[in-house]
């Protein structure tokens, strides 16, 4: 990475372009980080370890694919995992370079109010589903449900920053880490 690099993020929400830049910054001060449109692939609301994880990575794929000066591309893609302890929040952050070096962060867990859980089972998006239960307006663009649950003492931007941080590792300093390329997760062992 250099000062200058350019980072195309898989979506147009603020949130999550915020907590990239914050995190590149400490690295690359004068790194660019833009939203890009993007596509997940997956279910508008993820439900498994893996769905997150291949949405990330579809996200990361478009956002550098269609932003050409960009020497990364970062996925985040949030969802739900119900256990028999309740349904756990979370998000995978994946991040690409051109040469198709991988890096992946996945945020701390916690686990949502049971109301909410109900309305994500019968098909409700979490954030939807956080805007019914606490008479909200837009929170998957603001505080989301961490923030509204924890007082605005824990925000998304601030779930999401250390997973991308953890993404960034591999690329911070790639002599501790054997390539890892993006074929591996897509099964194709002849891609790594």
């Amino acid at each position: 990475m250099n000062s200058e690099s350019v980072f195309a993020v898989g979506s147009e929400n603020p949130v999550k372009i915020g907590c990239v830049a914050e995190s590149v910054r400490q690295y690359c001060k004068d790194a660019r980080v833009v939203g890009v449109p993007t596509s997940s692939g997956v279910s508008h609301q993820p439900v498994s370890d893996e769905e997150m994880l291949t949405g990330a990575l579809n996200r990361a794929r478009q956002a550098i694919d269609n932003l050409p000066e960009a020497g990364f591309g970062v996925g985040i893609e949030g969802g739900v995992l119900d256990t028999h302890e309740g349904m756990w929040a979370y998000a995978w952050v994946v991040i690409i370079d051109r040469a198709g070096s991988i890096g992946m962060g996945q945020t701390g867990r916690f686990l949502l109010p049971e109301g909410v859980a109900i309305l994500v089972r019968d098909g409700m998006e979490l954030g939807d589903a956080d805007d019914h239960f606490f008479g909200r307006s837009n929170s998957k663009q603001n505080e989301g449900a961490i923030g509204i649950l924890s007082d605005n003492r824990v925000t998304r931007l601030e779930l999401y920053r250390p997973a991308v941080t953890f993404a960034l590792l591999r690329f911070i300093h790639p002599e501790y880490y054997q390539a890892l390329k993006s074929g591996i997760l897509s099964g194709d062992p002849s891609k790594a």
